[in-house]
């Protein structure tokens, strides 16, 4: 289902920060523009933004078992394995400023972690509402545009984009006139491998949710503000079921 809506702001009304919106999935590729659009709803709702990245340092940093096991894993150079991730999940969205709602950056990304939480949301007591999944779809080209086109200063660390937000003066820094340089993470070569892993990876995971008609398709194509109303719009009309 694609949504087409006129740009909305991010602050939501009183109403907004206190109704229950359940868990909220963001899928798109490296680009799509996810944390952007996270941040949003997450102000609009009133509601956390659950990064498994963020969740992982934190139980590191403060020595739970979870973290011990997965800093131990992380130090012998292996990926922490989804039985660990599952619980330091589990753990995060019980916590009580998730009580009306969430929103998961960078989880699920495979089919086995959709299917858990599906599973764990089931088995829930209080029977939380299903998750919302939203898919924020770019074309290959315009991802491509968009993540080879960043340019960043050596010097103040000011980051630019030559398509979307070019220096005033090609490849030189509007601050202090260094030289721009393109770092190797931003190469065509590794994003374009990025974005293919990512198709590989997630393929199976849209299908999943598309199955069941949970997917709804955002045009990421559009200016950031219409997409952020898209998103607006298909929680509105989810949670009216």
């Amino acid at each position: 289902m694609v949504v087409s809506t006129s740009s909305a702001g991010t602050s939501g009304s009183m109403a907004d920060t206190q109704k229950a919106i359940g868990p909220i999935v963001l899928l798109g590729p490296p680009g799509a523009g996810k944390g952007t659009q996270a941040k949003r709803i997450a102000e609009h709702y009133g509601v956390p933004q659950v990064s498994t990245g963020d969740i992982l340092r934190a139980n590191v940093a403060s020595g739970t078992e979870l973290g011990k096991k997965a800093k131990a894993i992380m130090e012998s150079g292996n990926l922490v394995p989804d039985e660990l991730l599952f619980g330091m999940v589990a753990e995060r969205v019980k916590q009580p400023d998730a009580a009306r709602g969430y929103i998961l950056d960078g989880f699920p990304r495979t089919l086995a972690q959709a299917e858990w939480l599906d599973k764990f949301l089931q088995n829930q007591q209080d029977a939380p509402l299903p998750p919302v999944v939203a898919d924020i779809q770019v074309s290959y080209n315009e991802l491509l545009g968009r993540l080879t086109g960043r340019r960043t200063c050596p010097t103040c660390g000011r980051i630019y984009n030559v398509h979307l937000s070019p220096p005033k003066v090609d490849e030189l820094c509007d601050v202090d006139g260094s030289k721009l340089v393109t770092r190797k993470d931003d190469e065509e070569s590794v994003i374009a491998e990025r974005l293919k892993a990512y198709e590989r990876q997630t393929a199976p995971l849209t299908g999943y949710y598309q199955s069941s008609g949970r997917l709804h398709v955002l045009d990421g194509s559009r200016p950031i503000d219409e997409v952020t109303a898209q998103a607006f719009k298909v929680l509105e009309q989810a949670r009216k079921k």
